[in-house]
């Protein structure tokens, strides 16, 4: 956009990225509960390129490139069909998470964990059982890393489940179901690799600082809560009159309630019954005795 002033010059103002909403997919995480993934993510990523260093005895960087919220259908029809899908079994939930690399990335990872030539790019083939074993202990150590970096912020314990080497048999969770993506950008040495981790987003908690489990904002929202006064009544069953009955109503009229005499009187808040409880006195007024409680209270 160029706007002329009163001298003739022009100011080109900056251009404004418009971000298009997607009304198939809804913005499902808030602004502080993203934030809080990320930071956990990135710090996933620290993590894993120092596990890389340390078993593949080369320099290893991993860069957390975008995280976004997708359904699991989105993500998987993006994927290579022949790649390696790493399945997370989180515990509880039937859906599961996925951390996805290439079939050569993995064989690379390998080769150097054995000594092998680090220049040779090593061609996209099934594991071996020994290459198998190792890919398994790597993958094991990542998870620890995860769920380490997550934190509170995993409802549930994760492990792996399985490997399988084809995205579009590889059912880790619905179609529809919405999944956290994170997508990263392996380095070691020249070779970089490109990674994606999907997450269910049921096995997140909620981020949000001031709504966390046992955080102590909530603990004073309880505190506070508990505080609040309310009013409490003792009351009879009640009966059913129509508008007539009401209207006829004369001083000496008797009301037949429906409530009989051995049972206790009901004590409510706000409209709810609480409590049962038989009248009795306290000195020179009234009281009720607590003899039953209510199931919703």
């Amino acid at each position: 956009m160029t706007v002329q002033v009163s001298d003739g010059t022009d100011v080109r103002a900056a251009t404004s990225t418009i971000e298009v909403y997607d009304f198939q997919r809804p913005t499902t995480l808030g602004r502080d509960r993203l934030r809080a993934l990320t930071l956990a993510l990135e710090n996933f990523s620290r993590q894993w390129g120092t596990q890389l260093t340390a078993m593949t005895h080369a320099v290893a960087n991993v860069e957390l490139e975008s995280v976004d919220v997708e359904r699991y259908g989105e993500y998987a029809k993006g994927l290579p069909e022949e790649t390696t899908m790493v399945i997370v079994r989180v515990s509880e939930l039937s859906s599961r998470g996925v951390l996805q690399f290439a079939q050569n990335t993995a064989l690379g990872w390998v080769g150097r964990m054995l000594g092998g030539n680090a220049s040779i790019a090593a061609p996209a083939r099934p594991f071996t059982p020994i290459e198998s074993a190792i890919l398994e202990r790597l993958i094991g150590y990542l998870l620890e890393d995860l769920a380490f970096s997550f934190g509170a912020l995993l409802d549930s314990p994760i492990a792996l489940d399985n490997i399988q080497f084809s995205s579009p048999t590889a059912q880790a969770a619905g179609s529809g179901q919405f999944v956290l993506v994170a997508r990263f950008m392996v380095a070691i040495g020249d070779t970089l690799s490109p990674t994606t981790l999907a997450i269910p987003l049921d096995a997140l908690a909620d981020a949000d600082p001031n709504h966390q489990k046992g955080s102590p904002a909530s603990a004073q929202q309880t505190v506070q809560l508990a505080q609040v006064p309310v009013s409490l009544a003792l009351r009879l069953a009640s009966a059913t009159l129509t508008p007539t009955d009401v209207l006829g109503l004369a001083e000496g009229d008797l009301i037949r309630l429906p409530h009989a005499q051995n049972r206790p009187l009901d004590v409510v808040v706000d409209d709810v019954a609480v409590a049962g409880a038989a009248v009795g006195a306290n000195a020179s007024r009234l009281a009720c005795v607590i003899v039953s409680l209510e199931e919703n209270s």
